[in-house]
């Protein structure tokens, strides 16, 4: 089993409601939830997710739950982070000889890229909200973690570092975007959520040895929506 590449300092070891202990009924959970990949509990067992929000709600950072990082926006459940990461390592993400790459659109508090890099997955994220992607990068420097990030809308991607093999949606569109489809690799696989605000659905495409798209409907979600734009 791969074991997670990061820089732990003392803060992110926990102590109460953020230690080992508590993070170890988490894992249960998120068994209990259908999460079967040893090497994604494994990821969200050591990442230290109460330092990826703030300080207040630190002893909830453990829960199988959202929380709010400001400026609207989430950091996701962790079953959601577990099931995403893990619909990705089904690929052969990690069995190619060399870190595959992965875009992420909606970087946030950095939770999902960080467990991806911990994976040893090459990351790209894009965050359009320029105080979100500052301090997430902060994050990523203290954990010994290299993310390339952009500052920009998330909707066009990040074409000239594309194709990837793999791209992770973290905000939901009506429906699927274009420009980040047309930088899946061919056998790369893309999950997303797609719907309003009433319904949403997480969605697994496969793009084929022929060009096309295979689409997969995998669960029920509840995401902030996918905007256009760059917030400073």
């Amino acid at each position: 089993m791969m074991t997670p590449r990061l820089r732990l300092q003392p803060e992110a070891l926990g102590v109460g409601m953020t230690s080992q202990r508590v993070r170890d009924r988490l894992i249960e959970r998120l068994r209990e939830g259908g999460i079967r990949d040893e090497r994604v509990l494994n990821a969200i067992r050591t990442v230290p997710r109460h330092l990826f929000v703030d300080e207040a709600l630190a002893t909830r950072a453990y829960e199988d739950t959202a929380l709010p990082i400001g400026h609207g926006q989430t950091i996701s459940q962790p079953w959601v982070v577990a099931r995403m990461t893990e619909t990705l390592l089904e690929q052969g993400m990690l069995e190619q000889g060399r870190p595959r790459k992965v875009l992420e659109i909606g970087t946030g508090s950095g939770y999902q890229a960080a467990i991806l890099a911990a994976l040893g997955i090459e990351v790209h994220t894009v965050e359009r909200i320029g105080e979100l992607l500052r301090v997430a990068r902060k994050r990523f420097r203290s954990l010994g973690l290299n993310v390339r990030s952009k500052h920009d809308d998330g909707r066009a991607g990040w074409a000239e570092n594309g194709p990837f093999d793999g791209i992770l949606v973290t905000a939901a569109a009506p429906a699927l975007v274009d420009a980040l489809t047309a930088q899946l690799a061919v056998g790369g696989v893309l999950v997303a959520p797609v719907g309003g605000s009433g319904a949403q659905t997480l969605v697994r495409l496969l793009r084929r040895e022929d060009g096309g798209i295979e689409r997969t409907d995998l669960a029920p979600v509840v995401f902030v929506p996918l905007l256009s734009g760059v917030l400073g």
